[in-house]
């Protein structure tokens, strides 16, 4: 399955933060959201960074409470790995595995498309798991 069919399915919206916000702000997104990560953009569209829970407890250890009142641009992970809606989603789960990610943005350009997280990759493949395991009872069972 390619990205942009993974999309199309689970749709493409992508709750961002500005770099400049305040921890607590992005904090109280994640929850409200219920998610694991933000894509720090402050424009909306050319991805900057990204925050993770990770990201967050990583600044607690460091700053205490402090870190609340901090922006993210100074949590954020900087460096991210992104993929293009024509991206292949084995890919993106051996990326996702490989790296010990757990979410990549979609990118088409410069231009923020989506987000594919590990969770979509699992739900995809126990889907792929099935109806393979659907198919080969039927032609076990004749029903071919």
């Amino acid at each position: 399955m390619k990205v942009r069919t993974m999309l199309a399915e689970k749709g493409d919206a992508v709750i961002t933060v500005s770099s400049n916000a305040k921890v607590a702000e992005a904090i109280e997104t994640l929850k409200t959201n219920k998610i694991g990560a933000l894509v720090v953009s402050d424009d909306g569209s050319k991805v900057q960074g990204i925050l993770s829970e990770r990201d967050v407890v990583r600044g607690l250890v460091e700053h205490g409470a402090g870190l609340l009142d901090m922006p993210v641009a100074n949590f954020m992970t900087a460096s991210v790995r992104t993929c293009g809606l024509g991206d292949d989603i084995q890919d993106i789960m051996s990326q996702m595995t490989l790296n010990r990610i757990r979410h990549v943005p979609v990118v088409d350009g410069d231009a923020l498309r989506g987000m594919i997280s590990i969770g979509d990759v699992v739900k995809n493949r126990l889907e792929e798991l099935e109806a393979e395991a659907s198919a080969l009872r039927d032609y076990v069972s004749g029903r071919t």
